[in-house]
Parts: structure tokens; C-alpha cells; sequence
């Protein structure tokens, strides 16, 4: 089976073409120069040594370049580790290890963030530093490799980090064939056209990067935002005619505040993406009914690359969403029902909540390292428990209802709360302290801390997240404080984190 990055030798036919418009460096890479930059830093692992199968992890800021990456680990073999700049050293290295990665490219600022740890061996990967002269020269004169490492359908190609409610970090297991569907089944969900213009806002570390890389399968340009400005995220609509642009729901409900009259700047895009958290039902119909633009409501996860495997609400399913809560149908080759929280092996009836379960081509392998998780969700007749609770209408339309998992989703992001409770709980103020979601019209959901003080002690929401931030990715810092005396506990040990969200959630 041909590797899944094959798609850009069959569209170098396009030619100068531009495949990606990067405004923030007034840079446009055309399908030629695509496979050519791809191909040459394929050439320049396989000289460094790298070989198939080896993990190579890119920590790099969002830009064309950490999708060239993407492309030049997959071509040659290799499993990209995708790592999001904004995490710090720690957490790096913890990924860094975890995955066994022998390689980690990064940039000047990244060696800044990491060389401590490179130093001192708890970083063991060679490092790349890819803003230099010396690797612009070594890429230059590399044998160069024009064809793509021959692989099957089931080779790993990427370990996509996800994480438990216990907040022990998973690598999502993804194969060229996982990619494969992916890039076919979002193509066919967004009706993608050689003519279409994506305007794209997702982190390349995120799975949600799909849907750039699958306009590019289909032959469209594929706009790179790399920090979202709804200014510019407008003025981008607009100057670059996007007719497919990218949401989620903090974008959608920061669109209605804007001016009269935005709407006819934005009357290029034909659909827009929802996805990555919950889009609250009178937001998403005064959103339609304001700017007439269709939102694709999407349901799917790290572990089955979006709707790689997943649903999909299309426009002409309105008619069965008047209430606008529907994350669709299924899409491509999935399969989707609902089973019993406690029994996975009893199919709930319709209209039944329960949790949710996905099969499909898209489907994760597994977890990097982790047998007894992999078990736990990764059923052997294929199904994948999401851990998400929900319910299918007669009409076979899937609407999501819970979460089984205590997971936050801000904006998109993906907050654990156990890993930002093991953070906090080290402040010298701090006794004890749990993190939870509140929901937020904005970004869906925010995280609180309740924090209980050590005796005598004081603490102010600025203290806390200057603390947090010194040792955490930025999203994962708490938004609001509460000080409580001690927290519910069941038998003095199992944290009630439902019974806070009930308390702290505004009524």
C-alpha cells in the first residue's frame, strides 16, 4: 500500500498552484514546491539516520514549516510526535521519553525552552534547530529522495497525545490508513473542490490540522492562520474570497458581536467547522440566521482523527436540527451507536443516552505503551468507547449530552484536570485543590480551582496563575478561584468534581 503523503505526487499536477498562503510571512508555497520542500527534508532525516518506524517528535511554532514536518516523517517512514509550542520543558521531555522519540525538531526558541534538560540527558533525542544556516545548508546538500518509503496500511505514522481523566498522558496510535480515510472522508464532509479556499485556525499539533491536509488532498489552497485574531480572521475571509473557514464555538460567538454589515464581508464561505467543544444551540441558530453560513458541526476525536471516523451535521440536514444540538450523522465508514455506561456489550435502544461508541477505518490502533488502557476502550470487534455520552434519534441523528470523562474542552483546547491538580497542589498555600469546568457561552467551557489553604496561609487568583504558568501550557492555567474549606469528598477520598461544577456553574 503507497504511503499517505503519495496524494502530493499525484497533485503536483497543479503545478504553480498555490497550495498554502501563509499572510503572517507573506509566503506562498505552490503544489511544486510542496512536494519538493517535503521531499528534501525526507531526504534530510534519512541521511541524519532516522529510519521507518523511528518517533520523531516537531515542536515548532504553528506555520507551514511544522506541516512540512508532518509530511517529510510520514514520506520517509517515520511517526511524527507532534508537540505544541506552547507546552514547557517538562512536559516536552515527558512526551519526548514517553514516546522514545530519537529526534526532536524544533527552532531557536525551542532549544531555548529545552536545551536545560537536553543538557543535563533528560531530553535523550538529537535535537534538529531548523532556524539555522547550518541545517538550511545540510537540507541543501542531502542526497535528495524523490519517492515515498513503501508502507502498509497498518504502519504507524503518527502518535497523536491525548490524556485520561487521571491525567496520565496516552499516545493515540495513527496508521497511514487512518490517514487515508481521514483525508477521503473529511474531502467528502466538506464537499472540498480544487477551486475551494480554506481558511484554517487549528494548531498544526492538533488533530484538527485534518482538515487542512485534507483540502490539500482535494486540490485547494489551504490558508495558514497561526494565531487566531478575529480581526484578521474576518479581513482573511474577505481579501482571500475563503469559501470554507474554520470555527469552533468561541469564534462563532465572538461573530455575532462584531459590526453590522460583517456579515457581507465574510459572504465567500460557503460552510464553516464547528468543532472541539460543545456549540451551544441558540449561539449556533442566531449565528445561522445572522450570517446564512451553514456550520458543518463535527463530532469526533484524537483518537479517530476527527470525522475520520466520526458525524457530521451537513446543511441539508437542517431540517432535522430546528433545535440546533445535533452533531449529525455518520459520515465516510462509520459506524456509531450507543451502548450501557456500565456493560459496553448492551446496545442502548433510540433515543436511550448512553455512552458513545465509533467504528471505522480511522480508528486508532491503540495507545503508544499501554495495554490495559488500549483494552479498556479499544473493544476487538472494533468498536471505540469515546467516553462521551450522547444518544441517536429516530432520525439517526447523534446529539451529545455529557461527558463521561472529566475532561475540560476550552476554546478547543483539552484541559485534565488531574494533571493541573498535581501542578497546584505543590504551592507552598495550597492543602488541597480540585479543577473543574464551568460552562462559558465564549469558549464553552473555562477551568476553575477550588482550593483549600493551608492554615494561615493566603492566595489570590494572579499568585495562583502566575504559579501555573511558570510550569503549564497557558490554556491550562485556572481562569477563577474559589476558596473553600475542603472539598466533597466520598468517604474523604473520591472528589466530587460534578458537585462543584453544580455549585460554581452560574445559574
Amino acid at each position: 500500500m503507497p504511503n499517505c503523503t503519495t496524494f502530493l505526487d499525484v497533485n503536483v499536477r497543479f503545478g504553480d498552484k498555490p497550495a498554502i498562503i501563509h499572510p503572517s510571512s507573506r509566503t506562498t508555497y505552490s503544489y511544486r514546491q510542496l512536494l519538493d520542500r517535503v521531499c528534501r527534508q525526507a531526504s534530510y532525516l534519512t541521511a541524519r539516520g532516522i529510519v521507518p518506524g523511528d518517533r520523531v517528535g516537531i515542536y515548532l511554532p504553528p506555520s507551514p514549516e511544522y506541516l512540512f514536518w508532518y509530511f517529510a516523517i510520514w514520506r520517509m517512514g517515520g511517526v511524527a510526535v507532534p508537540l505544541n509550542n506552547v507546552l514547557r520543558a517538562d512536559e516536552v521531555a515527558s512526551l519526548v521519553e514517553d514516546s522514545g522519540s530519537v529526534c526532536l525538531i524544533t527552532d531557536s526558541a525551542g532549544l531555548r525552552e529545552v536545551e536545560t534538560l537536553a543538557g543535563d540527558g533528560s531530553i535523550t533525542a538529537d535535537v534538529v534547530v531548523t532556524d539555522t544556516d547550518l541545517f538550511r545548508e545540510e537540507c541543501r546538500s542531502v542526497p535528495f529522495i524523490s519517492r515515498a518509503y513503501n508502507c502498509r496500511y497498518d504502519d504507524l505514522c503518527q502518535l497523536q497525545y491525548t490524556s485520561g481523566t487521571t491525567g496520565k498522558q496516552k499516545g493515540a496510535m495513527l496508521t497511514h490508513g487512518n490517514w487515508m480515510a481521514a483525508m477521503d472522508t473529511e474531502r467528502e464532509v466538506l464537499r472540498y473542490r480544487e477551486d475551494d479556499i480554506y481558511l484554517g485556525i487549528y494548531p498544526m499539533a492538533h488533530v484538527g490540522v485534518s482538515w487542512g491536509i485534507s483540502a490539500l488532498r482535494a486540490g485547494a489552497t489551504w490558508v495558514v492562520m497561526d494565531r487566531f485574531s478575529l480581526d484578521e480572521y474576518v479581513r482573511l475571509t474577505e481579501t482571500c474570497q475563503a469559501t470554507v473557514v474554520a470555527g469552533m464555538p468561541p469564534v462563532i460567538h465572538s461573530l455575532l458581536r462584531t459590526p453590522e454589515g460583517t456579515e457581507d464581508r465574510m459572504r465567500s464561505a460557503r460552510e464553516m467547522i464547528s468543532g472541539g467543544g460543545p456549540l451551544h444551540p441558540s449561539i449556533w441558530k442566531e449565528f445561522f440566521s445572522r450570517f446564512g453560513i451553514p456550520v458543518v458541526n463535527a463530532y469526533g476525536l484524537s483518537e479517530t482523527i476527527v470525522v475520520g471516523t466520526g458525524t457530521a451535521i451537513r446543511p441539508e440536514d437542517y431540517e432535522y436540527a430546528d433545535e440546533f444540538r445535533s452533531v449529525g450523522m455518520p459520515v465516510g465508514y462509520t459506524e456509531v451507536k450507543i451502548v450501557h455506561t456500565e456493560d459496553p456489550d448492551i446496545e442502548c435502544d433510540i433515543g436511550e443516552i448512553g455512552e458513545i461508541a465509533l467504528r471505522g477505518p480511522a480508528v486508532a490502533s491503540g495507545y503508544w505503551g499501554m495495554e490495559e488502557e488500549t483494552r479498556a476502550v479499544f473493544r476487538a470487534d472494533g468498536w471505540f468507547l469515546t467516553g462521551d455520552i450522547g444518544y441517536l434519534s429516530a432520525d439517526g441523528m447523534l446529539a451529545i449530552t455529557d461527558r463521561k470523562k472529566d475532561m475540560i474542552v476550552m476554546s478547543g483546547w483539552k484541559i485534565y484536570p488531574t494533571e493541573v491538580e498535581k501542578v497546584l497542589i505543590n504551592h507552598p498555600s495550597v492543602d488541597d485543590v480540585a479543577v473543574f469546568g464551568v460552562p462559558d457561552n465564549h469558549r464553552g467551557e473555562i477551568p476553575y480551582a477550588a482550593v483549600a489553604l493551608v492554615e494561615g496561609a493566603s492566595l489570590s487568583l494572579a499568585d495562583l496563575q502566575e504559579y501555573a504558568r511558570e510550569r503549564l501550557a497557558g490554556y491550562k492555567v485556572p481562569r477563577e478561584m474559589v476558596i473553600v474549606d475542603e472539598l466533597p469528598r466520598v468517604g474523604g477520598w473520591k472528589l466530587l468534581r460534578r458537585e462543584l461544577r453544580e455549585s460554581y456553574t452560574p445559574k
